[in-house]
């Protein structure tokens, strides 16, 4: 049985190599929830590499956006080590995840000396009329 996060961070250009470490750690160190024993939850994809850039449009985006489903992650010790890695650029680094069976990501970004989430702080996931045809 899995338990799947998707999680993105989008950074500055010059923070790739901050990503492709954060990456390695969440494929080889990364503890689970259910079995902290246990290492590895997945990985991270560059997804706007002008190699392989998936985004619609005419331009070369001007970030640069990871992307994963990792499962059974440990997500706290996840924003926990974002927080600690060395950014070269920290007040750009976005952090979404949405875990299994929530139905939207929240954003974690450093600003001064934590990692802070923004909206919604306190989502109504019980709320279905967001999903009704207007």
């Amino acid at each position: 049985m899995s338990w799947v996060a998707n999680v993105m961070i989008s950074v500055d250009m010059a923070d790739n190599a901050n990503v492709e470490a954060l990456s390695e750690w969440l494929r080889t160190a990364a503890p689970r929830c259910a079995q902290p024993e246990a290492r590895g939850v997945g990985f991270l994809n560059l997804l706007t590499s002008a190699d392989t850039n998936q985004w619609g449009g005419w331009k070369q985006p001007e970030c640069e956006v990871w992307a994963g489903a990792l499962n059974h992650a440990d997500l706290d010790a996840l924003k926990q080590r974002a927080f600690e890695v060395p950014w070269r650029e920290p007040n750009l680094v976005q952090l979404l995840v949405m875990d299994q069976e929530e139905r939207f990501f929240r954003m974690w970004m450093i600003r001064g000396n934590e990692l802070r989430q923004f909206a919604p702080l306190e989502p109504n996931e019980e709320d279905q009329s967001f999903y009704l045809d207007r």
